[in-house]
């Protein structure tokens, strides 16, 4: 099999990073086996430690998420080692130009169509709310008068937010019609959806689905504010829930999701709103492994690396899960940067000493400078993980973190 690999991410050495230690492309891949290929920018180079002398071709670019750069890239790996069995993007943002140099090249797997599935925001909840699945009212964003129509009759607040977009980039709640009419003069309507504002607490789900459409494994989490009052810089965070029936009914759901996007052989990150009256409703879903420190916070409570999964299932193999006999928890925080950036670190606590749940810990030094941009895997003000405990107790963990973590920078 030749397998094209499409990598944007570093791996770090300094002992401190964890952030995409888990892609191990060299650990994942038999590179005598198959013919392994990659794509890589600057500094995606810095993530791919396999010998050279095993790699069958790697291709240096400037950007692999600009659709002329990676097609050419994909045409030269062809022309010098062969025809390509599989393109792997792992990264939200590549998805669709890796479908649209699948389907510009004849190379299996999911073509621009399929992968609008779990890219589109509009398109998924078009398709569950047709199977019947409770989505939030929701319209493409077609004119400015159509929107304010439509707001009107699905009242205030409403959220406008890109069909595309990932990490809530571009997320917007407008409180009445004058602050929604003032933000649809400054973004193109053709990218974006407007939705009803759900009251009720987000929960993501991460897991794996089968050749078959199957999820032999799936993790229900509630999250500790929203992906809204990070990009708006509140922290984030996340506890994993334990046995109870409302698992059991997110369980339940998040399995009616993915048949019905017929999603197969994939990691999957769902997110949903439970509302107050205990009824779920669809917020939205990624064929990929969730961000942040979700796949650490997993790999490290349950064993299970979720990107060794899907990948080595895409490459033809299987690995058992392991057998898990517990009911573990553990949880996740991430405080921002400053507002206000460039600035300079002055101090950053460590809470080592004095929360005994937390695993692991990145602050930034004294001197360092905070820039703009960035994931949630980007140096921020502090990132901690924590285990060893019940849901209530790793979540009184991270709200205690929350109001004792003593950071102050100036800004530059």
């Amino acid at each position: 099999m030749h397998i094209v690999i499409v990598n944007r991410w570093p791996r770090f050495h300094d002992g401190c990073r964890w952030d995409n230690e888990l892609t191990r492309y060299e650990e994942f891949f038999n590179h005598q086996q198959h013919r392994i290929s990659y794509v890589v920018d600057r500094l995606g180079a810095e993530g791919v430690l396999v010998d050279p002398q095993q790699i069958a071709h790697l291709v240096q670019i400037d950007d692999v998420n600009q659709y002329p750069q990676l097609l050419g890239a994909v045409q030269e790996i062809i022309e010098q080692v062969g025809p390509v069995d599989q393109l792997i993007a792992l990264s939200e943002f590549t998805l669709e130009i890796a479908a649209q140099v699948r389907e510009a090249l004849n190379i299996a797997g999911d073509g621009p169509q399929q992968v609008a599935v779990y890219r589109d925001k509009a398109r998924m909840k078009e398709i569950l709310k047709a199977q019947g699945l409770c989505v939030p009212a929701f319209a493409r964003c077609e004119s400015v008068v159509q929107v304010l129509s439509f707001a009107r009759t699905i009242g205030y607040p409403v959220i406008v937010k890109p069909v595309d977009g990932a990490a809530s980039i571009g997320v917007e709640k407008a409180l009445d019609e004058h602050a929604l009419h003032n933000l649809l003069q400054h973004i193109d309507l053709a990218r974006y959806e407007i939705e009803a504002f759900i009251e009720g607490q987000t929960y993501h789900i991460d897991g794996l689905v089968e050749v078959d459409g199957s999820v032999p494994f799936q993790v229900v989490s509630r999250y500790i504010n929203s992906c809204l009052d990070f990009a708006q810089a509140q922290p984030l965070g996340s506890v994993i829930i334990q046995e109870s029936p409302l698992r059991s009914q997110i369980e339940a759901f998040s399995k009616q999701v993915v048949s019905a996007l017929q999603l197969r052989c994939t990691a999957f990150h769902l997110e949903i709103f439970v509302q107050p009256d205990g009824s779920l409703v669809f917020l939205e879903i990624g064929a990929r492994v969730g961000g942040s420190e979700v796949p650490h916070l997993i790999n490290k409570v349950f064993g299970i690396n979720l990107y060794e999964h899907w990948l080595r299932r895409l490459a033809g193999d299987q690995l058992q899960l392991p057998i898990i006999d517990q009911d573990p928890s553990g949880g996740w925080l991430i405080i921002p940067k400053p507002v206000q950036l460039p600035c300079r670190v002055v101090q950053a606590h460590s809470l080592r000493d004095s929360v005994p749940m937390l695993w692991r810990e990145l602050l930034p030094e004294p001197g360092q400078i905070l820039d703009a941009g960035g994931g949630y895997d980007a140096l921020h003000s502090g990132r901690f993980i924590f285990i060893g405990g019940s849901e209530a107790t790793i979540e009184e963990a991270i709200q205690y973190t929350t109001q004792t973590y003593q950071f102050q920078a100036e800004p530059l």
